[in-house]
């Protein structure tokens, strides 16, 4: 589970709850007119813009933003190399009883133990790569439109409640309560689009990145296995994956093992 998404959707609206119960009452920054605008237009919009199904499937990839542990690359490396030690030991087959939580990887090795060939396998692979990239670019558009979308409601429902103020002037004690009113919807835009909408469009953005930087080792390992590649050559391949830093802390497993 992602902490971070958590701590900061959790914590910018707590601290917005409590700005607003420092100031004076929360009912008077209650309007369900202006919520049913802003809300309902914003969700109108999406189902506009992309299909119901994208709308619909764009809340389970959001989920990814919560829930889903990406293992960080070095991790994946060090799996890898145990992985391809135990394929130069015991044979391909011998992966059939390799059970990753990942279910890429799992996939991977079964078609090593398939029996697959190397273009097989790549083709394959890169193709279920280059699907996953498109369901998340998919799912991000959808929060990014909607978090644009949600401001111009915003605005809309502060000119219904303006034109709706002046068209009862007769009151002069009632304008300052309308315009207040009025000014609602426009937060409830502000609030949709910059604290939920647009954060999780980047989020999912950075989920994405993250997942294909994954895929992609694990395609470059699976291929390196079916090559034969030896130890050394092996990591080096795979060091290709990380950021410079996590690099200098790999040992090469040629050297590790002259070193014992």
């Amino acid at each position: 589970m992602d902490i971070a998404t958590i701590i900061g959707l959790v914590g910018g609206t707590v601290l917005v709850i409590v700005s607003i119960l420092i100031g004076g009452s929360f009912s008077i920054f209650v309007n369900i007119p202006g919520l049913l605008i802003v809300v309902g237009g914003t969700i109108a919009t999406g189902f506009i813009k992309f299909t119901m199904a994208d709308v619909i499937n764009s809340i389970s990839v959001a989920m990814k933003a919560f829930t889903v542990k990406i293992d960080p690359p070095e991790e994946i490396m060090e799996k890898m190399v145990s992985v391809a030690k135990v394929a130069k030991e015991r044979g391909l087959m011998a992966l059939e009883s390799e059970k990753p939580d990942d279910v890429f990887a799992a996939k991977a090795f079964q078609f090593l133990a398939d029996g697959f060939d190397e273009q097989q396998i790549k083709e394959l692979l890169q193709k279920d790569i280059n699907l996953t990239i498109q369901r998340h670019m998919t799912g991000r558009n959808v929060f990014k439109g909607m978090g644009g979308s949600a401001p111009a409601f915003g605005m809309i429902g502060t000119l219904i409640g303006l034109v709706q103020m002046l068209a009862n002037m007769a009151n002069p004690q009632d304008i300052g309560p309308a315009m207040a009113i009025a000014l609602l919807t426009t937060l409830y835009g502000a609030l949709i689009a910059n604290l939920i909408c647009l954060p999780l469009a980047d989020k999912l953005a950075l989920r994405s990145q993250q997942e294909q930087i994954s895929k992609n080792l694990i395609l470059d390992a699976v291929l390196g296995i079916a090559r034969g590649l030896s130890g050394m050559v092996f990591q080096e391949t795979l060091k290709i994956h990380l950021s410079p830093k996590d690099r200098l802390k790999i040992v090469p497993k040629d050297k590790k093992e002259a070193s014992a």
